[in-house]
């Protein structure tokens, strides 16, 4: 019996339970795992959400690192281009392109409340949009490609560094957003899962387990730290 959607084989689960039968793992496990895999996807498209959302509230990027977000567009462009190269199935990866749409997004927001721009902010945008359509596109060697996408998990491992720092420093995460490092975290742990089940590359099951570590490490500061409570004023006479 095969019924088979979006890549899931739903034919050994309805065959067994039409047997009064609990299907086997090895029916199960990919089920599920491309199952997950597309709940990552539709999760992915409001991660970032949490985090945009308090910027415009608080009109402020107070104790945010640019350098860390600056690097997770540059990680994300990677990791796409990477996976689409390879062909691997969409439930594998596609979170990637959603992440990447809102990273652009808050890289932007962050530019907006922070002081103005200089030369410098403005050559490494252009430079980003000048490259990304290539690397995106795939028209470029496969040993860069290669070299490229081993380098995105120290570009991702350092973009989340200089925000760690700065939170260590300040004693404090301020307008870092706690569901979205949650929601990056639970994602880090599931894709891990996913990615053996789909039997990807296993540089892109390392990718995800830097991703849980740091990923992790953040979210451990916001609660630690948690945000200062606000100063009362001193009633005077």
């Amino acid at each position: 019996m095969e019924l088979e959607i979006l890549g899931m084989n739903f034919g050994c689960v309805l065959a067994a339970l039409a047997d009064a039968k609990i299907p086997d793992k090895a029916c199960l496990l990919p089920l599920a795992s491309k199952l997950l895999g597309y709940c990552i996807v539709a999760a992915s498209t409001t991660v970032k959400l949490p985090q945009i959302l308090k910027i415009l509230k608080h009109g402020s990027v107070r104790g945010l690192s640019v350098a860390s977000f600056e690097l997770e567009v540059v990680g994300y462009t990677i990791a796409l281009a990477y996976c689409i190269h390879k062909g691997l199935p969409f439930s594998a990866y596609g979170e990637l392109a959603f992440l990447l749409i809102q990273a652009i997004i808050l890289v932007a927001i962050i530019y907006y409340y922070s002081p103005p721009m200089g030369a410098k902010t403005w050559m490494k945008a252009l430079l980003y949009c000048a490259m990304a359509p290539t690397v995106l596109g795939g028209k470029i060697d496969p040993a860069i490609f290669e070299a490229l996408y081993a380098a995105q998990h120290a570009i991702f491992f350092f973009a989340r560094v200089p925000q760690i720092w700065k939170n260590f420093t300040n004693k404090g995460t301020g307008e870092l957003s706690f569901l979205t490092c949650l929601m990056n975290f639970a994602g880090s742990i599931v894709r891990v899962f996913t990615s053996i089940q789909e039997k990807t590359p296993l540089s892109v099951i390392l990718g995800s387990a830097i991703g849980i570590v740091m990923n992790g490490t953040l979210l451990g500061q916001i609660v630690i730290y948690g945000e200062p409570a606000p100063k009362k004023e001193k009633k005077t006479d």
